[in-house]
């Protein structure tokens, strides 16, 4: 080991640790008048904010919540979330953000296994809670989440609802010092296979994520997106990844915040308009139900900035939005790296290039963020050239990265190979630091002894006028190991089989951009694309679904 100089600090030196209550005290440093919103119902500034985060503390502790106990929250996007990722770490206790979209067997899986003690209801989920609630294990009481608290709902354990329980706490809580490395979050990944995988975060790891958020976000000028200035409203659950931890930065920063409950549509254009919101994140899912809002028909969202995430951001999506005023820009990151990796940036260069090349870096993974590092590996662990073309598993290094699995050890080692978390995608990092997501390793079609990117192929499938929406797997073929078939929603009366699309895609086979096995020999036109829970393309469920189309001719296949 290098031996390096160490000095003592000062007898009675502070030794700060970076714990979340110094995110939310550093908001009315800034802007004490700004306000918290959720939908059309609730409205107050940081102070109150503070104050609220206090009371529920309270309400916690005197609940016999204590520090290392798991406290897990069943709510939508809304102020009290707000509230709980902060009162609940800052207490010392673990915040379980529950997904609500899972199946009702996975989500007392991941209660019984997080051991969650309190939990935190909407009376929307509560028939669901009523109907898992004698096979949990280690949950003793319940608290009451509405906005109808006139009308009363019954749950085992209740100890009383939100409001009046905060109303009835003293606004005073000294918030202690802790470790830094004290667990503050977990929840659980969507898995395709077996049961979800537990991920957690420590108080240092959200604080160094935050301020990695702030910086990408608020510092390079050609992607400022969330400046103090900004009017923030997430689209991203807050059960997924913390909202992707931009609540996080936007309490640090003392940003409106805008909290839209469900997700609706119609209602989420509203809320743009009067709330006068310009920053957002979404997957292109949602941002496909906005732009096809019957409200969003007419309106010019012009200073609306979106990072989209999750799924990959396609030229066609990003042209559409562009037309409607909406700056996309792309970003990168999984679960387990907490999430933010990477946005797009544009350096003098490439803003100096023609608007079509501006665009082409616009939609890629982007560039890794301040303290990230980035490589791409051979499946042995070999490091491969950083060229543009090299394609290899992307493999990451940040101070925020989770370290491991909830009582998973065993494939904790497997993110972990090498001392470099894997994280299962095929990529390219070019000379410009871009990364470039090319598949999941899954799904990646390997046809004719070469890998097609799925998502290459959807993003020129999706340039056809009559496509607006579409997914590509590979299904087995006897010549080939594997071929590409596309499922395709398609716009209003425009019609699309495979005959045209092949018409579609010869021209990037003689313009060298895929190969002509890359041309599907099938296509499905469908209502919907399956989507996970958190709105990704569930292309483990897709296959299921060609393989019993083709047996049973339940969906009208077109064949070339």
């Amino acid at each position: 080991m290098l031996q390096t100089r160490v000095l003592a600090p000062a007898e009675g030196a502070y030794r700060y640790p970076l714990l979340i209550k110094s995110l939310l005290l550093s908001g009315t440093r800034y802007e004490r008048t700004r306000e918290i919103v959720y939908r059309d119902l609730v409205r107050y500034t940081y102070p109150t904010l503070n104050e609220r985060v206090r009371r529920l503390a309270n309400v916690l502790t005197e609940a016999g919540v204590k520090a290392g106990d798991t406290v897990a929250v069943m709510d939508w996007d809304s102020h009290r979330y707000l509230e709980c990722m902060f009162a609940i770490p800052m207490i010392g206790a673990v915040v379980h953000t529950i997904n609500v979209r899972l199946s009702a067997e996975q989500i007392v899986y991941t209660m019984n296994h997080a051991d969650d003690r309190l939990v935190l209801v909407n009376s929307e989920f509560a028939a669901l809670y009523q109907g898992i609630a004698g096979h949990l294990t280690t949950v003793e009481k319940t608290l009451l989440l509405t906005d109808t608290p006139d009308q009363p709902v019954e749950l085992p354990g209740l100890i009383g609802e939100y409001e009046a329980l905060l109303a009835a706490a003293s606004p005073e809580y000294d918030f202690p010092d802790f470790d830094e490395h004290s667990v503050a979050t977990t929840f659980y990944t969507t898995g395709t296979t077996g049961n979800p995988k537990g991920v957690y975060f420590t108080h240092r790891q959200l604080v160094l994520h935050t301020m990695g958020v702030a910086a990408i976000m608020g510092s390079i000028d050609s992607v400022r997106l969330l400046g103090t200035n900004d009017v923030y409203m997430p689209i991203t659950p807050m059960f997924h990844v913390h909202a992707w931890g931009v609540p996080y930065a936007a309490t640090m920063l003392g940003v409106k915040q805008v909290y839209p409950g469900r997700y609706d549509p119609e209602f989420l254009v509203r809320l743009w308009e009067t709330e006068k919101v310009t920053f957002s994140h979404c997957v292109p899912t949602i941002l496909q139900m906005l732009l096809n809002a019957k409200s969003a028909k007419d309106k010019d969202f012009g200073g609306w900035k979106i990072i989209i995430g999750g799924s990959s951001l396609n030229r066609s999506l990003y042209q559409a939005a562009k037309a409607k005023g909406i700056q996309l820009t792309a970003a990168y990151g999984m679960s387990e790296t907490g999430p933010l990796i990477s946005v797009a940036h544009l350096n003098e260069e490439l803003l100096a290039s023609s608007d079509d090349e501006q665009i082409r870096f616009r939609i890629k993974a982007g560039v890794p963020g301040m303290l990230v590092e980035a490589a791409i590996v051979d499946e042995q662990g070999n490091f491969l050239p950083a060229d543009g073309q090299t394609q290899g598993e992307l493999v990451l290094r940040a101070p925020w990265l989770t370290e491991n699995y909830f009582r998973e050890p065993e494939k904790g080692l497997e993110l972990w190979a090498g001392g470099w978390l894997h994280t299962g995608d095929v990529a390219t990092l070019d000379g410009f630091g871009f990364i470039d997501i090319r598949d999941r390793i899954k799904d990646v079609i390997k046809t004719g002894g070469e890998w097609l990117s799925s998502l290459a192929l959807e993003d020129l499938c999706s340039r056809h006028a009559a496509v607006r929406e579409v997914a590509v797997v590979g299904i087995p073929d006897p010549q080939w190991g594997e071929r590409p078939f596309a499922l395709i929603v398609a716009h209003e009366g425009q019609p699309i089989d495979a005959a045209l699309l092949k018409a579609h895609l010869t021209p990037f086979v003689e313009q060298g951009h895929i190969n002509k096995w890359a041309i599907p020999q099938q296509i499905a036109v469908v209502p919907e694309i399956p989507k996970t829970s958190v709105g990704k393309l569930d292309k483990k469920r897709m296959r299921l679904d060609i393989v019993e189309w083709q047996s049973s001719n339940s969906v009208l296949l077109s064949t070339l």
